[in-house]
């Protein structure tokens, strides 16, 4: 499961970027043509944070349709696997979107002093 070490990635980075305050919520972008199991990320993840400053934060995961346009009329339509047929009959395609890992958003406790 791949997804452990990605998530451990995930949590590095958003804690490296939190400037040490208490981590609430972290929003990722999961592309579904990505090979990568939302649902496993959100297993590892309280496991992962244990003893960070994520630990007990909100994680909410946004998947992204895959999307690919044709090289031979430039239609753009959804694919669910990383190769397709456009509508024309061409299988020269390229994926526009759907590939995506992002940590899009991380929001941080401020303490009021």
């Amino acid at each position: 499961m791949h997804e452990l070490g990605i998530t451990q990635n995930i949590i590095a980075i958003v804690s490296e970027n939190a400037q040490n305050k208490k981590v609430q919520r972290v929003l990722l972008e999961i592309g579904k043509l990505s090979a990568i199991m939302p649902d496993a990320i959100k297993f590892c993840f309280d496991i992962c944070a244990e003893g960070t400053i994520v630990e007990g934060a909100n994680l909410e995961i946004l998947e992204i349709a895959g999307m690919a346009r044709c090289r031979q009329c430039g239609n753009t339509f959804y694919v669910d696997k990383l190769f397709g047929i456009c509508e024309c009959g061409s299988v020269e395609i390229d994926i526009i979107t759907g590939q995506e890992l992002n940590i899009k958003e991380i929001e941080v406790e401020e303490l009021c002093v």
